[in-house]
């Protein structure tokens, strides 16, 4: 049975009709500033990786590095911005955090390359990179977070006693 306008819908009266989900982009100066930021971060994690290349079946030492250190500056980055700086500019943590830092960090090729020394049957390798990579990135970034509470609360302490 055909319905008036021919849809599946009218076809089948018990059919769901579903709505094609519609993009949502945000303002265009958060965008531009994300895209801008990822861009930097990317060119950064790029220049580093070409910088400090790794042969295939060995820990790579530059990604390991690029996400441990990544998620280091995030944990100080979101205490500045969040406990810091009051009210930072609305631009700076999707510009800082989600484009530079988020650009910058690997976990696709994290992934790729535990894949890659699975593949190679370096398996051993593989377990600790693939957990040593979590477990050190995670770590990088309570000790960002705590470091730099730290350091303010100080700062904040030399202030006040002035």
């Amino acid at each position: 049975m055909r319905g008036r306008n021919g849809s599946a819908a009218a076809r089948d009266p018990f059919a769901v009709r579903r709505a094609r989900p519609r993009m949502q982009w945000g303002p265009p100066d958060v965008v531009g500033a994300v895209a801008l930021g990822g861009a930097l971060g990317a060119l950064g994690r790029f220049a580093i990786g070409t910088w400090w290349p790794h042969a295939e079946g060995t820990f790579p030492w530059s990604t390991f590095v690029i996400n441990v250190t990544g998620c280091l500056a995030i944990g100080v980055l979101l205490v500045l911005l969040t406990e810091v700086a009051g009210r930072p500019h609305r631009l700076a943590r999707p510009f800082l955090g989600t484009g530079i830092l988020g650009g910058f960090t690997t976990f696709s090729t994290y992934a790729v390359e535990t894949d890659r020394l699975l593949a190679a049957r370096e398996v051993d390798l593989a377990m600790a990179y693939l957990f040593g990579t979590l477990a050190a990135a995670l770590i990088a970034a309570q000790v960002g977070v705590w470091a730099t509470r730290t350091l303010a609360t100080r700062r904040l302490g030399k202030e006040r006693d002035a």
